[in-house]
């Protein structure tokens, strides 16, 4: 066994392509949403076209507002449905009324004979989220096509999409992220409890930081970038150059951070 700080590899990464809306409509507000959600419990909001933005709040209560914009589509296509469960949790939902969506705490799921999110060829209108979180209170945010900002947030995150960039910050913890098309920056003061965390990408670096030292089993995967980490690393056996298993500390729960094009870095606060 030995000693292993950074590895590096030839990298060829994958540069998203950023496409400018030009000539778009707006109508802010188009959802507002003001409620107490007790310490503990979650926000869960979900969306399929349009970027997630989280805050904090400067208040006791979650604080939501949607803006909706469009070139081509007819924003009253798009409702906005909130739910509130039995233990205070709130589940907002963006939901394109030509679809025969059905969006639940745990996901979207589509009847059989649903011929698609035809939003997305008929129906350009995106949902702009703007989220304030007070303190205690746990966040989800997932979009398909947008990028999600998570700042400020002080437990648990659950942050996804599938067409842009993860930014995750939670002075609590944990936080787990993914996407395909973008990169990952997850960072955390905390890790409560022994839930395997989980940061994934195809195309983008993958980062996640952490405060002082931990107790893990980390699995370090890319095929075009480099794996860099910031704490000694114990490996055994013959070295992977695309797959990278090593203990922190005395290990632990499973860290896992992986891409195919793009680096991966483990980092200490």
């Amino acid at each position: 066994m030995r000693p292993i700080r950074h590895l590096i590899l030839a990298t060829a990464l994958v540069a998203p392509v950023a496409l400018a809306a030009q000539d778009r409509q707006n109508e802010r507000d188009a959802f507002t949403l003001s409620e107490r959600v007790p310490q503990g419990q979650w926000v869960r909001v979900r969306n399929l076209n349009g970027a997630m933005h989280v805050r904090a709040s400067s208040g006791d209560k979650v604080e939501i507002t949607a803006i909706k914009s469009w070139r081509r589509g007819d924003p009253k296509d798009v409702k906005i449905e909130t739910t509130k469960s039995a233990d205070g949790s709130v589940l907002v939902c963006a939901i394109w009324v030509n679809t025969k969506t059905v969006c639940t705490a745990d996901r979207y799921s589509a009847n059989s004979d649903d011929r698609g999110n035809r939003w997305n060829d008929h129906n350009d209108v995106s949902v702009d989220f703007e989220i304030r979180v007070p303190k205690g209170v746990k966040i989800g945010v997932w979009s398909v096509n947008g990028g999600v900002s998570v700042d400020g947030a002080t437990s648990e995150v659950r942050a996804s999409t599938v067409n842009g960039s993860v930014d995750a910050v939670s002075s609590g913890g944990p936080v787990q992220a993914s996407t395909v098309n973008g990169s990952i920056h997850a960072t955390m003061g905390r890790l409560d409890g022994d839930e395997d965390l989980d940061f994934s990408t195809v195309n983008g670096t993958v980062v996640a930081e952490f405060a002082g030292d931990i107790d893990a089993n980390i699995e370090l995967s890319t095929v075009n970038g480099r794996f860099q980490t910031d704490w000694p690393v114990t490996i055994t056996g013959r070295i992977d150059p695309r797959h990278l298993r090593a203990t922190l500390g005395k290990g632990g729960r499973r860290i896992r951070l992986t891409t195919v094009n793009g680096n991966v870095e483990l980092r200490k606060r």
